[in-house]
Parts: structure tokens; C-alpha cells; sequence
């Protein structure tokens, strides 16, 4: 059973940090098995799931770098590298897709949230498994004609992350963290604290 020191011990590890082997794909659909265990207003599974691995990293890193130049044609060669290198090093990336469309019962903004619970938990899951896993979204998340051009998605539909799966080339190190007495306040009627 999951405890508070495993969630504890969660880490994003640098996609950089990411090498082969990934999960298998008996350990994948243990890890999405976890990672559809979300909360999800009227049962809607306002989500899918791409799968990037093998030769289509490299095709999905060209196709990235192709919009990027058409974006920044002034980015230098470190930005061009660090963008293809999101898609190349790690053996897997996830792209978490958000299902939105018409839904008169269900906002947008619950069915965005429950993407963004997958994308936690797939990296937890990952973790579970003995990999890495690192949340990602910049530009690629939010620019429509490589969604959609490139990637595939609907108009109806955003992509709530890309996550990279791997083996972790080290050990990641902690980070500082808020602390949760001091984000803590009680409510009081008339809105007061």
C-alpha cells in the first residue's frame, strides 16, 4: 500500500536525466492503471493518452523544431537542442490530452483538472515503478497549430502536459518546499480569517 513517505518522496527528474530503459508495456498500463484513478465529475474521462517511443521521438522532435523556427526563427542552437532533447532522451513521453466539447453539466475547468490529477499521478505511478518522470509543458502545450497539425487533437481538445518516463541517471535531489502551517488559514463567516 501507497503511504504518506512514498508520496513524500516524489521527484521530478530533469527530462535530460532520463535514459532507457522505460517502462515495458506490461509496466505501462500498470502505471495508466493508476493514473485513471482520479477524481472525474460524471464519470466524463475527460482524458486520453498519446504515446511517443521509438522512431516517433526523433519525428515528433522534427516536427517541434519545424514549428519552433517558424515560431522564434531567432532561437539559438541551446533552445533548438533543449526542445529536441525533451522528445529524444527519454525512452517515453506521455501526452496527457484534455478532453473538453459540450457538456452543460460539467465545466471546462473540472475536466482540465482531472488531466492535471493524471499528470501527477502518472508521475507518481512512474516513480512507483522505479522510473523517473518529469511534467512538462511550455510553448508545445498551448501552440494550436502544432497540437493540432502535428500532434493530432481536436479543436475541443488541449494537451494538459507531456510527461517523460525513464530511468533516472541520478539521484534527484530535493527541493525546498512551501510549508503548509503558513498556507493554512480557517474560514470564518463574513469571510474573515
Amino acid at each position: 500500500m501507497l503511504t504518506l513517505a512514498a508520496l513524500d518522496a516524489r521527484r521530478s527528474v530533469p527530462t535530460r536525466q532520463l535514459a532507457a530503459p522505460g517502462p515495458d508495456e506490461a509496466q505501462l498500463l500498470r502505471i495508466l492503471r493508476t493514473a485513471v484513478r482520479v477524481p472525474d465529475h460524471g464519470k466524463r474521462v475527460p482524458f486520453r493518452f498519446l504515446r511517443i517511443a521509438g522512431p516517433a521521438r526523433a519525428a515528433l522532435a522534427d516536427a517541434a523544431l519545424a514549428r519552433l523556427r517558424q515560431r522564434e526563427p531567432d532561437a539559438g542552437a541551446a533552445v533548438e537542442e533543449k526542445l529536441r532533447t525533451r522528445f529524444t532522451l527519454p525512452p517515453l513521453t506521455l501526452a496527457v490530452v484534455t478532453r473538453l466539447g459540450s457538456d452543460e453539466k460539467i465545466p471546462d475547468s473540472e475536466r482540465r483538472a482531472t488531466a492535471a490529477c493524471v499528470c501527477l499521478l502518472l508521475l507518481q505511478a512512474a516513480q512507483a515503478e522505479g522510473f523517473g518522470a518529469q511534467w512538462l509543458t511550455g510553448w508545445p502545450a498551448y501552440d494550436r497549430p502544432f497540437l493540432e497539425g502535428t500532434l493530432g487533437l481536436a479543436a475541443d481538445e488541449e494537451l494538459a502536459g507531456t510527461i517523460a518516463i525513464g530511468t533516472p541517471q541520478v539521484a534527484a535531489p530535493e527541493r525546498e518546499r512551501p510549508d503548509p502551517a503558513a498556507l493554512l488559514a480557517d474560514w470564518c463567516p463574513g469571510g474573515g480569517r
